[in-house]
């Protein structure tokens, strides 16, 4: 007889699967930058509510508690825990690294992914706050991100237009430019998540930031 994944322990592999199997409406990559945001969050909130607004505030559905321990163990005992290590400074979080051929499709998919990535990122910090108390060094971080955000949207309405014209080496470099804007995200991520680690430490305020859109 088959047995159920070991939720406390539970591989990003289970956690997809886990996802799937209750529907969450947030895709997997979007899933875990959006819980380093919220382990990184002057106003964080407790794990369990970040795992309910997966599922727009409530959990899913359950047949019985053991399949509820089984989702939240995964999400949070796993996952949640995991993700906490990239609090140290040797260990940067990377966003997800996927294989892609140089065709509009792919390019596309690829800018929609990490789109999706730091807007969950951004999602997971603020936690529905309009405004946060962030020192500067994660204020600066927070402007790259948003204009990095900006230009994976850019790629995705020009690989998203069939009637703009593009070549194999457009898409070439394209694809290598967001290599390197990818670099430079996962920088700002964990500048973002070191300064916010800080500023915990020494019950540091900074100036008041407004909130940075990112949607």
């Amino acid at each position: 007889m088959a047995k159920r994944p070991n939720s406390p322990t539970a591989t990003d592999a289970q956690v997809v699967a886990l996802l799937d199997r209750y529907q969450c409406p947030v895709p997997f990559h979007e899933v875990r930058a959006r819980l380093l945001g919220n382990i990184a969050s002057p106003s964080s909130t407790s794990p369990i509510e970040t795992v309910k607004c997966l599922w727009g505030g409530e959990l899913p559905p359950f047949d019985s508690i053991d399949e509820a321990n089984e989702l939240i163990g995964a999400l949070v005992m796993g996952l949640w825990n995991r993700l906490t290590r990239h609090q140290d400074r040797s260990d940067p979080f990377r966003l997800m690294r996927v294989q892609s051929r140089v065709n509009r499709e792919e390019i596309m998919s690829l800018a929609t992914m990490r789109r999706q990535e730091l807007d969950g990122f951004a999602e997971g910090l603020f936690g529905g706050a309009e405004e946060l108390d962030l020192s500067e060094r994660a204020v600066d971080a927070m402007t790259v991100l948003s204009t990095l955000r900006a230009m994976f949207v850019a790629i995705e309405e020009v690989t998203g237009d069939p009637t703009k014209a593009a070549n194999e080496k457009d898409f070439a470099e394209t694809l290598d430019r967001m290599r390197e804007m990818t670099l430079t995200a996962e920088k700002s991520i964990h500048a973002v998540v070191l300064a916010c680690k800080r500023a915990r430490a020494s019950d540091f305020s900074g100036g008041l930031a407004k909130r940075l859109t990112l949607h």
